[in-house]
């Protein structure tokens, strides 16, 4: 299984957006549910959001309203569009794809919401 690739982490404001971007190859993707978590330093990694491969979704509370995720089977990519973003934000995330059982996690990529 390949490992997936997230990009689009960086520095932003508070109140800012940004879009993260988890791609991975191969004809599983389809198949595959995918999700986003993230590490804040000094915590455990949490879930953020989930995709199934039939589009259900799942949010953590604390994202609700604001985090969108969403998933293009044709370029086998996930996204996660981030906006009104916080300091509490401020974590590595990390792409996660799973299917039959088994799941592979992208490297991460680190967002960072400071003034």
């Amino acid at each position: 299984q390949v490992r997936p690739v997230e990009s689009g982490g960086g520095l932003v404001e508070p109140g800012g957006s940004l879009r993260l971007s988890c791609a991975t190859s191969g004809r599983i993707f389809a198949a595959s549910t995918m999700s986003w978590h993230r590490q804040a330093p000094g915590k455990e990694r949490e879930l953020v959001a989930s995709i199934s491969r039939l589009g259900s979704i799942f949010y953590a509370d604390s994202v609700k309203g604001r985090f969108t995720i969403s998933r293009r089977n044709t370029e086998n990519t996930v996204y996660l569009q981030m906006s009104r973003l916080t300091p509490e934000d401020t974590a590595v995330y990390y792409c996660k794809q799973q299917v039959d059982g088994s799941y592979s996690w992208g490297q991460g990529t680190l967002v960072t919401v400071s003034s």
